[in-house]
């Protein structure tokens, strides 16, 4: 298996687990860790070292035509490949984080983890779509909830009380 080959199934199993397993804690707990993308990075700097000093020359002073030289080439192809596999999971990572803490159903996060594998801009889009509702609802909810709680008696008893004067 050569490099592009492997840089989709070493991320593919945290995919996994974002939309299949949302709320397993191993999926929380491996999604909250910045290294979960370490695999798919790996693979990156695998595919970049061959043609590294051609590469960073060319991204010191890029033009198109060097660009398009570097991407015609099978590493070229592999590193953006990699590049692009270890970023996307890091903005799905991300996008399940956020959802998870907005309360945003894994069913409807699992087509926007699905479209943001195929395709994160578009992917990254709908989550936007999506989370700006859902921020919403939960900047109301703790409103809701220090009001009635303020309301409520503590659980040590009604606290100080004051006589009033009048």
């Amino acid at each position: 298996m050569n490099l592009f080959e492997l840089a989709f199934p070493v991320a593919a199993p945290f995919w996994a687990f974002m939309i299949f397993a949302p709320g397993w804690s191993v999926t929380r707990r491996v999604a909250r860790s910045p290294f979960m993308v370490l695999p798919s990075l790996f693979v990156y700097f695998l595919a970049v070292a061959p043609i590294l000093p051609h590469f960073a020359a060319e991204m010191l002073s890029p033009d198109l035509a060097g660009v398009r030289d570097i991407l015609a080439t099978a590493d070229g192809t592999t590193l953006v490949w990699a590049h692009l596999i270890a970023f996307d999971l890091f903005i799905g990572a991300w996008m399940y984080r956020d959802s998870r803490e907005r309360v945003i159903h894994p069913l409807v996060m699992a087509p926007i983890l699905v479209l943001t594998i195929l395709l994160s801009p578009f992917g990254l889009t709908a989550y936007l779509a999506v989370r700006r509702p859902a921020s919403r609802a939960a900047e109301a909810g703790p409103c809701r909830a220090s009001t009635s709680a303020s309301r409520r008696p503590s659980p040590a008893g009604p606290g100080p009380t004051t006589t009033r004067r009048g």
